[in-house]
């Protein structure tokens, strides 16, 4: 792994400069004089180590958003801290994975210290960008499916993360959903170019047979066309069902409105989608999955640990969560057991 050694190179960088001019016919005294000068600067230095860290993500939301802030704060509680011996490279992809390929590609040629990449296709570019430096990712769903990498156990040479899918999830979901919404009829919306969203909808179909709920769905390629995608499923579902795919989320208040203006519930896959509209989810905190991305990094930064030793993780736990004024505005019946088993955000 390539260290930034700025100062202590300045230092040395000066001696041979002093020593260049001393020349061959100078006495030896004073080449000991102006050996001892350059020694006597090294001390000052020693240490000062700056990480360099390309941080990509496909889009900015804040899910991602609190993921990368979760990642920053792992970094710095390691002593990694960001201004006095780390910077971050920060881009956004705005949606676009040519914009994440060319992104990876200036992280390598500026021989970052490590990626960090946040999202299914920020991890790809990176992974296709480098074989040598470590990558650290978070906000992805499925590393197998998507090729990250071969198992979880065993994530590769130069790769490895957390996961932002609780296995159980999507079941718990469907099953919350079945319980309170019998033989409804589930509206979703996702980006078919994501693989995190193909997997998740794919667990969807799986979890809904055998139950009395129907699935309809619509694709996307654009957060532009997410208004006009939730508006042709009102008067043919009970409720809205989006999971974590970055285009639709990016755009996520134009379905909330869709559903208050319907009166269609709105189940998200995530709870900052909560704060934009949401109004039920079994959700992991992205800014926890962030955190513990951040200290497999400084694991990987310390020298203490190579990717290949760390396996990919998944999210340590899942809650249900709700948001009542969502609720109310989307016309939820609400169920008094929900008081005692479910956490609520932006109660006073």
């Amino acid at each position: 792994m390539k260290k930034r050694w700025f100062k202590s190179m300045g230092a040395l960088v000066a001696g041979m400069v002093l020593l260049t001019a001393c020349g061959a016919e100078e006495s030896g005294s004073e080449a000991d004089d102006q050996t001892n000068e350059t020694t006597e600067e090294a001390p000052a230095t020693e240490g000062t180590e700056e990480i360099l860290i390309g941080a990509s993500q496909i889009v900015e939301h804040p899910s991602l958003d609190a993921a990368f802030e979760g990642f920053k704060s792992a970094l710095a509680d390691n002593g990694f801290v960001e201004g006095e011996n780390t910077t971050y490279d920060f881009q956004s992809a705005q949606g676009d994975q040519n914009n994440a390929n060319t992104i990876a590609t200036n992280f390598v040629g500026n021989q970052v210290d490590l990626i960090f990449a946040n999202s299914t296709p920020s991890s790809l570019a990176a992974l296709n960008a480098t074989n040598d430096i470590p990558i650290v990712f978070t906000s992805v769903t499925d590393a197998v499916g998507a090729g990250l990498v071969s198992s979880l156990d065993e994530p590769g040479e130069n790769i490895t993360g957390v996961l932002d899918l609780h296995p159980e999830s999507i079941e718990m979901t469907i099953e919350f959903i079945s319980a309170n919404f019998p033989e409804a009829t589930i509206g979703t919306i996702y980006n078919a170019g994501e693989q995190n969203s193909v997997a998740q909808i794919e667990a969807v179909e799986a979890a809904i047979e055998g139950t009395d709920l129907t699935l309809v769905t619509r694709t996307v390629s654009t957060s532009a066309e997410v208004q006009q995608a939730a508006t042709t499923l009102v008067g043919d579902i009970d409720l809205f069902y989006i999971v974590t795919d970055n285009t639709v989320v990016s755009a996520l208040e134009t379905v909330a409105a869709v559903g208050s203006d319907y009166q269609i519930p709105l189940i998200v896959g995530e709870p900052d989608s909560l704060d934009r509209g949401g109004f039920a989810t079994y959700g992991i905190d992205y800014y926890t999955i962030g955190y513990r991305a951040g200290e497999m990094a400084a694991e990987i930064l310390k020298g203490e640990k190579t990717t290949s030793d760390i396996p990919v993780e998944i999210p340590p736990s899942m809650t249900l969560m709700i948001n009542k004024e969502n609720a109310e505005a989307q016309g939820v019946t609400w169920n008094e057991e929900w008081d005692s088993i479910a956490e609520f955000v932006n109660q006073d």
